[in-house]
């Protein structure tokens, strides 16, 4: 980690060298922001190369472990980024971008974050890795640990999506159905690693997730400038908030390509809430400061975007502040109208919390937040596969007919008015 100078806590602005603390910072438990050396990043670069081979570690000078260190074997990133030319017309701006991070290898851009945790863990000799989740970072955690036959403790609610268990299981995690809310599986994760010595993953906690994370906005980048090694950045990215570490990530990649000059401007950032769990739209709303920020009660269908009390909440609060972008809210109904919207405008199947993204698009679009030249990025966490439920509420039931061809004309009549 010869380009990390230091780890900066992001309430007192305290700075400690990354062998002096592990999570956050121990004067007022803020979270840590990871510092880099940009000179020497470039330098690396321009020496060494990217380094060779698919997926997020291509971005490994930009990352806090050592550029030979082991990784896992399965590829995260290189998820696809589809330019929606008829989405673009629909709402009246220039260009929109759908970047699809469910096609990560278990289904979720949380794989970003757990690639380098499970690297990390590895470099320091971790025996076993734990986290408490709603489903999609313990599935990415589960996964990628499994990759390298390292076991887990995964802390869950009760009421996570089945098909998000039954992934946790199939990849050999120790999964512990906690009754209560995230926050109390991600508070009784926390107790159990002080515990037991567990290395704990949990976002907002461990200050290395958001560096995973933050691989997404490298690769938009780059996905948009159409070159290896150029970048050229949007002028709005929209990304659906729950503890906030995912917008974190996607700021901190932005500023360090604005910190080497790799981009020439820093895009607005447009968190999107569920309405039922919008900590961070009312503190942004009221001007509370994010460090003061108090639990509510979150009640969403999106559950992997469901917080009471956002753990990365004041970086979360930076991304949109510190870019002139907004925090706007989206109703369960819309989350839910948003999965088939986005899957016949583009082919893209998302999640709730991840279609929330594209319910917030076309909310800034209803209010007028876009200039009609701007290119715009939606980001997609997550696959639709991991909550069908939700999905099969957002359509219509299939038609059912006997095998026989005037059965047919029956429902083609009915479709089709013929």
């Amino acid at each position: 980690m010869d380009h990390v100078t230091g780890l900066k806590c992001t309430i007192c602005g305290e700075v400690y060298q990354p062998d002096e603390v592990q999570y956050v910072c121990p004067k007022d438990g803020g979270n840590l922001d990871v510092l880099y050396d940009y000179e020497r990043i470039a330098q690396r670069v321009q020496r060494k190369g990217w380094p060779k081979g698919p997926g997020a570690w291509r971005y490994k000078a930009f990352m806090p472990i050592d550029y030979g260190a082991p990784v896992p074997p399965l590829v995260v990133g290189d998820t696809p980024l589809y330019k929606a030319d008829n989405v673009a017309q629909t709402i009246g701006v220039r260009e929109v971008w759908i970047k699809d991070d469910g096609r990560n290898p278990t289904a979720s851009l949380k794989d970003r974050a757990s690639t380098l945790i499970v690297a990390k863990a590895l470099a320091e000799g971790h025996p076993l890795i734990t986290a408490a989740s709603t489903g999609n970072a313990a599935a990415a955690l589960a996964g990628l640990a499994a990759s390298v036959q390292m076991p887990t403790v995964i802390f869950v609610p009760a009421s996570a999506p089945e098909a998000k268990v039954t992934q946790l299981l199939v990849y050999g995690a120790h999964v512990l159905l906690v009754k209560g809310t995230y926050d109390d599986a991600f508070d009784l994760c926390l107790q159990a690693t002080e515990r037991y010595g567990w290395y704990n993953r949990n976002t907002g906690y461990n200050p290395y997730t958001a560096e995973g994370k933050k691989t997404v906005s490298l690769e938009i980048c780059e996905q948009l400038a159409g070159e290896p090694g150029k970048f050229k950045a949007p002028d709005r990215i929209f990304v659906s908030v729950g503890d906030g570490n995912i917008i974190s990530g996607v700021h901190k990649g932005l500023k360090d390509l604005l910190a080497l000059g790799w981009i020439d401007h820093m895009p607005r950032l447009i968190g999107v809430q569920a309405e039922g769990s919008a900590a961070m739209y009312k503190a942004w709303k009221e001007g509370i400061d994010p460090a003061e920020m108090t639990p509510i009660e979150a009640h969403t269908i999106a559950d992997s975007i469901s917080a009471g009390l956002p753990r990365d909440r004041v970086k979360a609060m930076n991304a949109v502040t510190e870019t002139g972008g907004a925090y706007l809210t989206v109703t369960d109904e819309e989350i839910l109208a948003a999965i088939p919207k986005l899957a016949r405008a583009t082919g893209v199947f998302a999640e709730p919390a991840a279609s929330a993204t594209y319910a917030g698009l076309l909310k800034a679009a209803e209010m007028g937040m876009m200039d009609k030249e701007e290119q715009v990025v939606a980001l997609i966490t997550g696959n639709g596969l991991k909550d069908v439920a939700a999905a099969q509420k957002s359509v219509r039931q299939a038609y059912t007919i006997e095998p026989r061809l005037d059965d047919v004309e029956r429902v083609v009549s009915e479709i089709f008015g013929n």
